[in-house]
């Protein structure tokens, strides 16, 4: 049981720490939360699924292609639903115009692909037990992306162009940075990697249309335990999560496990508000 539990949890839990780091990326370039976090993540399964089952195509060209889709996603969320909202008195209005877009897409997932959860390919036939791909490859796409993401933000001219205009947006425009192109560029990111936490999991997660609520929800969590633009405290938040989650199935079960992440959930807001490894924010009176 403790094999199962640590295997399934940290392989979902990475699903979650990408979402979050989904959320996280479109959020320090614009410091907007977008809900379109879970429908990125549910296009990457849904994707995937379509390209290598049903057209038959190669896993890699499979994948690219499915991470392309999540690129160009990502740019349309910037253009149609965060860039107007930016130039408006009321900026909160970003709930609305992207759950709205989120919505549309899922609705149009359910017509064309069907409202039944589908199985997904194995992509590469090897491993058995807790060495099954289904278990590492959310880890490895976990891993990989922070990776990436740290050498991209520490080691190029561009990554530092993407900090400056998170730390602030403007200063960056006084100082010459094309703050559009650098958010939209940013929204892309963020839609690569939504819909790698995807097509990561979707061996666990299946091809559903339904995941993209989950994925929001669920996505939004290790944010809020990690702190707010930390993508390490993601992570973190994350893979705790996913443990908890399949330890409380385990021993509770059904609706109650939900019930006891949302109580842990809320007890840790109320005792830390700026997340495990958040840094609390000074307020000048």
């Amino acid at each position: 049981m403790l094999q199962s539990i640590v295997s399934y949890g940290l392989a979902v839990g990475a699903v979650y720490a990408l979402m979050g780091i989904t959320y996280n990326v479109m959020f320090s370039a614009s410091r907007v939360f977008s809900f379109t976090a879970g429908m990125l993540g549910m296009l990457g399964g849904v994707l995937g699924a379509l390209f290598i089952t049903k057209l038959g195509l190669p896993v890699v060209v499979g994948l690219v292609l499915v991470l392309a889709c999540g690129a160009i996603l990502g740019v349309i969320t910037e253009i149609v639903t965060v860039r107007p909202v930016l130039k408006s008195i009321d900026q909160h209005l970003y709930v609305l115009s992207t759950l709205a877009l989120a919505l549309m897409v899922q609705q149009v997932t359910a017509i064309y692909w069907g409202t039944d959860a589908q199985p997904f390919p194995r992509l590469i036939p090897i491993g058995e037990g807790v060495l099954d791909q289904k278990f590492w490859l959310p880890m490895l796409a976990c891993a990989l992306t922070i990776v990436g993401l740290e050498f991209l933000y520490r080691k190029t001219l561009v990554g530092r162009a993407f900090l400056a205009i998170a730390e602030d947006s403007y200063a960056a425009r006084a100082l010459g940075l094309p703050e559009t192109r650098l958010r939209m560029a940013s929204y892309a990111l963020a839609g690569v990697i939504g819909a790698l936490a995807g097509f990561a999991g979707a061996q666990i997660l299946l091809a559903f249309f339904g995941n993209q609520a989950i994925l929001n929800f669920y996505g939004f969590v290790p944010v809020a335990l990690g702190g707010m633009g930390s993508n390490r405290g993601a992570v973190i938040g994350g893979l705790a999560l996913g443990l908890f989650q399949q330890a409380a199935n385990f021993l509770v079960g059904g609706i109650f496990a939900s019930v006891a992440v949302f109580v842990v959930f809320i007890i840790v807001l109320l005792l830390r508000p700026e997340g495990l490894a958040g840094a609390a924010t000074a307020r000048r009176v």
